[in-house]
């Protein structure tokens, strides 16, 4: 299939989730373009969860917010999550715990516990009817019973439930699990059920969230407004948890105009800046499928399993007669592996052999995940920043990170104490140095990616079918990314990500060109999707540079 140059304006990959087929990408409301200077208490750059989460929580609280994002709204990787919301977090509160202590691991149960609830009561009381429920979630061993690799998995999962009782999770070890559906051969049943976690569909919960904050008075959204900096100045008095003084921030789009504000909110998955907190994450893509099967003949539950690339599933709603079972994995570092039709199959494969009921696969995507070195989401101040807050490193748990972000930053803004303050503060560095050996094998991993420098994924453009792109380096000096395009047009831009010179890879599966450094990605026209980097590739060509325009027009 070839890429549609506007898809990438909707969503961040040429393959649309399964949320669109009950949420169609036309019921998002529409926001025109920034058009004019502004000023206001408080920017919020990004409109995924952890934006719209913010926005919630500060309209609600009387303070006047404006809401930027660079493309359409919910175009980011809310819209491609597979929808768990869970305080059983997937880095385990065993391993948590030894990094932050108990009471760490004891604040971080309770805040993704209280988001999850926080979810589901929002939506009540706005009326959003976005599929919420309470379930249980099953943690099973990746390995088949009666091996010894399903033994040490258990024996594991018995420590990470004592602990995890300990700080208050509704969890039990259970040999034997019955899960309703799963009839076929392989049986991994042995494992932790932990209650009260939930699910939903999160682009409609967020659309019905959006859609009461236009109501608001105090609150303005744009769209095709692209931050491209974001800068403070000023100076500050700090007295306890608040900043008091003429410091102020500006925020300065593509199109040249400027919003003044107090304080400015970086809700973009990754900050769009260079080092500081991008260094101590790791970027990795994960694939998810959306597979039928006859209505209610499977538990409506999670489920996970023990692997470091582990499978989870869920189920979501299709139509009178199917549901679907979402079933996610097979992660792997951003630009390093290219077997993306393979990870869909082993996901695939992997359904049909313990659900025999499951019929066709209609959805099949991918999305991105930034794991902090320590597992916690960075919320708070920015480094050497008073009033510039970022929200980062989902670590897996992206939904209940972002609602997280709602309350933990509204309190930062206003002085007002959080408990959970501390766990997430960006600038926290205790746990960084038990992590160092990871940090710097991660770097060592980085730094091979620079070879790819010298380096050509194609001999000649004549090599690429339509809708494909890859790497031409013909001087070994400059190193281009050339697409063909549906009509065999060939566009040529840098293949250097403007953030660290990264060579940006082609990724067949979603269209776009991935860089394996600090895992930014743009569409196939050289277009940015994904920071740290904040401008697209640059086009080499005037046809490219064209291309690259149409597809971003409001």
């Amino acid at each position: 299939m070839l890429a549609d140059p506007l898809q990438f304006m909707k969503t961040s990959g040429k393959n649309d989730p399964v949320w669109v087929h009950t949420e169609p990408y036309s019921n998002r409301p529409r926001f025109s373009q920034l058009d004019r200077d502004l000023d206001a208490e408080v920017c919020i750059i990004g409109s995924g969860i952890a934006g719209i989460s913010i926005a919630e929580q500060l309209v609600r609280r009387g303070m006047d917010v404006v809401m930027i994002e660079a493309r359409d709204i919910l175009s980011g990787e809310t819209g491609r999550t597979s929808g768990h919301l869970s305080s059983d977090l997937d880095d385990g509160y065993t391993a948590i715990g030894k990094l932050f202590g108990y009471e760490g691991a004891k604040v971080a149960a309770e805040s993704h516990d209280w988001a999850l609830k926080h979810v589901g009561n929002i939506s009540k009381q706005l009326g959003i009817d976005c599929e919420y429920r309470q379930l249980r979630a099953y943690n099973i061993s990746q390995h088949p019973k009666g091996t010894k690799e399903h033994e040490e998995d258990i024996l594991e999962m018995k420590e990470e439930a004592k602990f995890a009782k300990e700080i208050h999770l509704d969890i039990d070890y259970i040999d034997n699990l019955t899960i309703k559906g799963w009839d076929g051969k392989p049986d991994q049943r042995d494992g932790n059920v932990v209650s009260q976690q939930a699910t939903f569909h999160p682009t409609k919960y967020l659309v019905g969230v959006l859609k009461w904050l236009e109501e608001q008075s105090n609150f303005q959204c744009y769209t095709h407004t692209r931050m491209t900096s974001c800068t403070e100045s000023g100076a500050t008095v700090p007295i306890v948890d608040v900043h008091l003084g003429s410091k102020k921030v500006k925020v300065t789009t593509l199109n040249g105009r400027t919003i003044t504000c107090d304080h400015a909110i970086q809700a973009t998955c990754v900050p769009l800046q260079k080092l500081s907190l991008i260094a101590e994450m790791e970027y990795h893509r994960t694939y998810c499928i959306a597979i039928r099967i006859p209505k209610n003949s499977v538990e409506d539950c999670l489920i996970y399993d023990s692997a470091e690339a582990y499978k989870y599933v869920r189920m979501t709603a299709c139509d009178d007669e199917w549901d679907y079972i979402v079933v996610g994995g097979c992660d792997h570092k951003v630009g390093q592996e290219d077997e993306w039709d393979e990870r869909y199959k082993e996901l695939e494969t992997w359904v049909r052999e313990r659900f025999t009921r499951a019929a066709d696969v209609d959805y099949r995507w991918s999305g991105q995940i930034f794991e902090p070195v320590d597992y916690m989401a960075y919320i708070g101040r920015n480094s050497r920043n008073d009033r510039i807050h970022v929200v980062t490193g989902d670590s897996g748990n992206g939904l209940t990170h972002g609602v997280i972000a709602g309350r933990l930053i509204a309190d930062e803004i206003q002085g007002v104490e959080n408990p959970w303050a501390s766990l997430y503060d960006p600038k926290r560095k205790s746990t960084l140095v038990p992590k160092l050996p990871s940090i710097l094998k991660h770097d060592v991993q980085i730094n091979t990616q620079y070879k790819r420098f010298l380096q050509s994924d194609i001999t000649d453009v004549e090599d690429l079918g339509l809708g494909q792109g890859g790497v031409l380096n013909p001087t070994a000096a400059t190193p281009q990314a050339v697409y063909k395009d549906e009509n065999g047009k060939i566009l040529r831009m840098s293949a250097l990500c403007p953030h660290m010179k990264g060579v940006v890879c082609w990724n067949n599966d979603e269209k776009s060109w991935d860089c394996p450094v600090h895992g930014s990605r743009f569409s196939a026209e050289g277009v940015q999707i994904i920071g740290p980097a904040k401008a697209g590739l640059e086009p080499f060509e005037e046809n490219a540079k064209e291309r690259q325009e149409v597809a971003t027009e409001p």
